[in-house]
This record gives C-alpha cells, sequence and structure tokens, in this order.
C-alpha cells in the first residue's frame, strides 16, 4: 500500500472514499435525469428515486467521515 503522505492531492482524492461515493451519486442522478429527460412521462418517477437515493448516500458519506474522525483521535 502506498505512503499516505507520499501520494499527490490527486491520488489522495481518488483513492478517499467519500469522494468515490459522490462521484457514483452525481453519475446515478445524472443517468436518471437523463432518462426523465428522454422520457418525459417518467420524469416524476425519476425525481422520487434520485430523492430517495439523496440521503442514502449522504447518510454513507457522514459515516465515513464519523469513522475517518473516530480513527484520527486514536
Amino acid at each position: 500500500m502506498d505512503n499516505w503522505n507520499e501520494l499527490s492531492p490527486l491520488q489522495k482524492l481518488f483513492k478517499s472514499r467519500k469522494f468515490l461515493l459522490l462521484l457514483l451519486d452525481t453519475f446515478v442522478s445524472l443517468v436518471l435525469f437523463g432518462v426523465g429527460v428522454l422520457m418525459p412521462a417518467a420524469m416524476e418517477d425519476v425525481k422520487l428515486v434520485i430523492g430517495l437515493l439523496q440521503p442514502i448516500f449522504v447518510a454513507l458519506i457522514g459515516a465515513i467521515a464519523w469513522e475517518d474522525a473516530a480513527n484520527a483521535n486514536n
């Protein structure tokens, strides 16, 4: 495993679980929004699914941040 202090800022960013979850959330939301644009009848369902997924991603990112803070205090 790479020494964390030897990694560049960009390498650290792409090894961050929080950042990867952010990218996944953005990708899923954009794909679903694209489906809604291509199929206007499904736009309300797309908004519902995006609205349901957002709190899950926020909770996961928050839990990882909490875990990282707990590990930093030890």
